[in-house]
C-alpha cells in the first residue's frame, strides 16, 4: 500500500511529465515554425514575429502561465518527495530548479530582446538600426531558445526517469 506521500508523488509527476509534454511540443512549433520564420533574414524577417496585427497572439500567453503553473506542480512534487532517497529526489528537485532557471532568463533577457526586435520590426523611434547588431542578437535568441528548449527536455526526462521506477520506499533504498 502507497503512503499518501507516493501517492501525491505519483500523481504530481504524472501532471509533470504531462505538462513538460506539451510546453516542450509548443517550445518546439515555436522555435522550428514561428522563429525560424522571423529569423530567417533580419531586419526583414522580423515582421514576421508572432504579435501585432498580422498574427494577434502572443506567445507568452500560453508558455508563462503554463511555466508557473508546472512550476508550482514541480514545487509540490519535490515537497511530497523530500523524503525519497537522494538519486531519486534529484530527478524531482532538479526539473523544478532547470524551470525556474528558464522563467528567470526569459523575463531578464528574452522579454527585454522581443522588445528590441519587435521595435525594430515596427521601426519605433529609439529601434536598433545597426545589422550587425540587429542579426547578432536574432543569433543570441535562436541560440539562448535552443539552451532553453534542452533545459526543458532533460527536466522532462528525468520527470519520465522518476514515474519509470517504483517508487521508494525508504532514503536506505537507492533507486535511481
Amino acid at each position: 500500500m502507497l503512503t499518501w506521500q507516493a501517492r501525491m508523488t505519483r500523481a504530481l509527476l504524472w501532471v509533470s511529465v504531462i505538462a513538460w509534454g506539451v510546453l516542450l511540443g509548443g517550445k518546439l512549433f515555436d522555435h522550428v515554425v514561428l522563429a525560424a520564420a522571423w529569423s530567417a533574414n533580419p531586419p526583414e524577417s522580423l515582421n514576421l514575429l508572432p504579435y501585432g496585427e498580422r498574427y494577434p497572439v502572443d506567445t507568452g500567453d500560453y508558455f508563462f502561465p503554463s511555466s508557473v503553473a508546472l512550476l508550482l506542480c514541480s514545487l509540490g512534487l519535490f515537497i511530497s518527495g523530500w523524503r525519497t532517497p537522494l538519486g531519486y529526489r534529484l530527478c524531482l528537485i532538479l526539473p523544478p530548479l532547470m524551470l525556474l532557471v528558464i522563467l528567470v532568463f526569459t523575463v531578464v533577457w528574452f522579454w527585454p530582446a522581443n522588445a528590441a526586435l519587435w521595435h525594430v520590426a515596427q521601426g519605433a523611434p529609439g529601434a536598433m538600426q545597426d545589422l550587425t547588431e540587429i542579426t547578432a542578437m536574432v543569433g543570441h535568441w535562436v541560440v539562448f531558445d535552443r539552451i532553453r528548449i534542452l533545459a526543458g527536455l532533460i527536466a522532462f526526462v528525468l520527470c519520465i526517469k522518476a514515474i519509470s521506477v517504483p517508487f521508494p520506499a525508504s532514503r536506505g533504498k537507492n533507486v535511481a
